[in-house]
């Protein structure tokens, strides 16, 4: 990928956070790589080289800078919204898909040869899959190393390397200190919350909306499964190796995070879904000025600037609240998608209300650790696919209709006819979508807006939608509502949210 010097000094002179992610600058004089708003004293053009990756920086022999902290920057925005096979690439890989399948499974999940998608990454962000895997690799480990009691050797494979010795060569490269010594340096004691929790910083590029975000998702949050309270969401997550719980309170410049695990290998996957359910590697700049030069977005546009889309943590369970939510309101489609959730757990006798028990060892996330903890959420999380096929008719309490559909699209995922992932092709989900018997135009914009992270959605047929529209003197009209919003691509997403937001 071609990255403009001129424009790339520029904004690393300004010390601009907006280009965080967006690119690294390498210093050859000093051997390191930083975010373009690193602090130190901007270098000089003869030594500087600028990078499309951390992993392409990491590639020339450049160590990470320990003041700017560039691994820890917000993700590129373009790998968030991209639908080509490189941008789906970026989510599966953050997502762990390399570390737990390997590059010929993130190949086979893309339906191109290892080749072609080497040569393809390569191309645009100067690294292969096992090079970006390693550097996230890397920076899993340096989280775990800074804010846990891990033992080293815990830490190397929980991170995902294959043995201690490329565990320690890695982070003496990538960090030019042993991970004692990183350890040693930052001082800190292990997070209070007990073993399996994690505390660590989510960056994002101001502005951030916060109260748009949990507003959003307080109307639609399902007891048991997720609540917002006191100025922070917490969840349930379903992630490869168990359970997890997070705690997630938007503040000044980063979100705090408080993830506990049943199985620290999949703190990067919880990293990655929690940025992708807020939002946290959008544009809003980029956003805001295409939305801002419609006269009637202007002024909601400076009013709450840094609007984000709530996106989701699981495909399916996004799409059967789209199924749910098909022609009812918000409240009424929650007190049905509530009535669908397994009961909760009876202490003492656990086995009896879940579909697949705890897996040996792993303590229910409801008991704290001390009387007087936990967060208030009982409860398993959303069922999985295969869950809802096993719930009998009368555990849906709906119309015969809807039921079928949520089997259907369960059965689909299921025989991986359906593929709801962060790296799956949104156009050929949304065309399978659209066969399944139940599901029309609506559902399926919806579930590529949160599910897939599409950016420029617009359910133009939506009556929050319209009344919207027409509360801001804008054209309630579907068709006519439809053809207006042309002006708001790529961001018709966004738009959609604002005009939510004004009905």
């Amino acid at each position: 990928m071609e990255l403009d010097f001129e424009r790339c000094y520029r904004a690393v002179d300004s010390r601009d956070q907006r280009f965080d992610g967006w690119f690294y600058t390498g210093v050859t004089s000093t051997g390191i790589y930083c975010r373009p708003s690193c602090p130190a004293m901007t270098p000089k053009r003869h030594n500087v080289r600028f990078f499309p990756s951390a992993a392409a920086a990491q590639g020339a022999g450049l160590r990470a800078c320990r003041r700017c902290r560039p691994d820890a920057a917000p993700g590129s925005p373009q790998w968030d919204v991209r639908a080509d096979v490189v941008g789906r690439a970026m989510r599966l890989i953050a997502d762990g898909v390399v570390d737990r399948d390997g590059v010929p499974g993130l190949a086979t999940r893309l339906g191109y040869t290892e080749r072609h998608l080497h040569r393809m990454l390569c191309a645009e962000l100067g690294a292969g899959p096992l090079a970006l895997a390693r550097a996230q690799r890397a920076q899993t480990a340096r989280i775990l190393i800074e804010t846990t009691g891990l033992g080293m050797a815990e830490v190397a494979f929980a991170a995902g390397f294959g043995s201690v010795r490329q565990f320690n060569d890695t982070v003496r490269e990538v960090y030019a200190a042993a991970p004692s010594e990183l350890r040693d340096a930052r001082g800190r004691a292990p997070v209070a919350g007990g073993p399996g929790t994690i505390a660590l910083r989510l960056a994002y590029r101001p502005p951030l909306h916060a109260a748009a975000l949990l507003d959003f998702l307080a109307l639609r949050a399902l007891p048991g499964v997720e609540e917002v309270r006191d100025g922070t969401y917490r969840r349930r997550l379903r992630l490869p190796h168990g359970g997890a719980e997070v705690e997630l309170t938007p503040a000044a410049g980063h979100v705090a995070a408080t993830l506990r695990l049943a199985d620290m290998r999949d703190l990067a996957p919880a990293v990655a879904r929690c940025r992708r359910l807020l939002d946290l590697d959008a544009d809003p700049a980029a956003v805001d000025d295409t939305l801002a030069a419609d006269p009637a977005l202007a002024p909601l546009v400076a009013a709450e600037p840094g609007i984000r889309v709530p996106r989701a943590v699981d495909g399916f369970e996004m799409l059967v609240r789209a199924i749910v939510g098909q022609q009812v309101s918000v409240t009424s489609a929650r007190t049905t998608l509530t009535r669908l959730l397994p009961p909760p757990p009876v202490p003492g006798d656990q086995e009896v209300y879940v579909a697949e028990p705890a897996p040996p060892g792993h303590k229910l996330l409801d008991q704290p650790e001390e009387p007087g903890g936990g967060t208030g959420l009982v409860g398993w999380g959303f069922p999985a696919a295969e869950e809802v096929l096993g719930i009998a008719d009368s555990g849906f309490r709906m119309p015969v209709g809807r039921r079928e559909t949520i089997r259907a699209a369960a059965r689909a995922i299921v025989d991986g006819e359906l593929d709801l992932d962060p790296g799956g092709d949104r156009e050929e989900a949304v065309r399978r979508l659209l066969k399944v018997s139940g599901i029309g135009p609506w559902t399926a914009g919806y579930v590529a807006m949160r599910a897939l992270g599409d950016p420029d959605v617009l359910l133009h047929t939506d009556l929050a939608v319209r009344r919207g529209a027409a509360a801001l003197g804008l054209p309630d009209n579907p068709k006519t509502l439809d053809a207006y919003a042309e002006r708001w691509r790529p961001w018709r997403s966004y738009a959609m949210i604002r005009l939510w937001r004004a009905a």
